[in-house]
């Protein structure tokens, strides 16, 4: 069935009016016809089941059938905190991140990462409401301004792990001396040529527990992906 996300003030009672990009995605890429069933999401973990009025690219008028809440959430909490990355490569983070279950996503600038990366936050955002909707989330992951890194690593009261292509412990070593099952922890991924030692000596001196993903150096949107599966698979919902 097709779903769409649309803000929790736009739920009504009764009527839904869909309208601007989203009547045109619906209308012309969908090809959603009068009398097509219609999941609408709200992000925060209710849903609306709905039935399709009228249709055209520039409103979409839909009836509501049912309202129920839905749960496909990890049972942990992951937050990323991913340096900035060039390009399509922190757009694929973002999607990617979201279909695996992120709860937030912080951009951090590092020594090594591209401030001028920080303008597309606009885009991260819709990237994260389309991989919600696709992946079938009941669940919008918060993508926040980015933040210089010390200033992210300080105010941080969530601990957790920061990855380090030259070392630190195994994953699985560093995941049982933090959190227990059904918990929350912060990730902390690298740009582009990774951490620096200063940087990685701050996040040991703010509690951040050093980890690696072994002994190959990966590309930096590889690491994130698999260190957040990995995550999942030891204390979320995979495996």
């Amino acid at each position: 069935m097709i779903r769409i996300y649309l803000p929790v003030t736009h739920f009504k009672e009764g009527l839904i009016s869909i309208t601007d990009e989203k009547a045109r995605y619906l209308a012309t890429v969908l090809r959603c016809r009068k009398g097509d069933e219609l999941i609408v999401f709200d992000g925060e973990g209710n849903c609306l089941k709905t039935n399709i009025l009228k249709v055209d690219r520039k409103e979409v008028c839909v009836e509501v059938l049912e309202k129920f809440t839905c749960d496909t959430e990890s049972p942990i909490n992951i937050f990323l905190i991913q340096g900035l990355l060039k390009g399509q490569k922190m757009d694929m983070v973002i999607q990617k991140s979201t279909e695996l279950g992120v709860k937030e996503i912080i951009p951090i600038i590092t020594e090594r990462s591209q401030p001028k990366e920080t303008l597309k936050i606009t885009r991260w955002r819709k990237i994260a409401e389309e991989a919600s909707r696709q992946s079938g989330r009941s669940v919008t992951p918060v993508v926040n301004e980015p933040m210089h890194f010390n200033d992210c690593i300080s105010s941080l009261t969530l601990k957790g792990l920061i990855f380090y292509e030259e070392g630190g412990i195994k994953i699985s070593e560093a995941i049982s001396s933090l959190v227990t099952r059904h918990s929350s922890l912060s990730v902390i991924i690298g740009p582009e040529g990774g951490f620096t030692k200063e940087e990685i000596a701050i996040a040991k001196e703010n509690g951040f527990i050093v980890t690696t993903l072994g002994k190959r150096i990966l590309r930096a949107e590889t690491a994130t992906i698999s260190a957040i599966t990995l995550v999942q698979f030891l204390l979320g919902d995979m495996g």
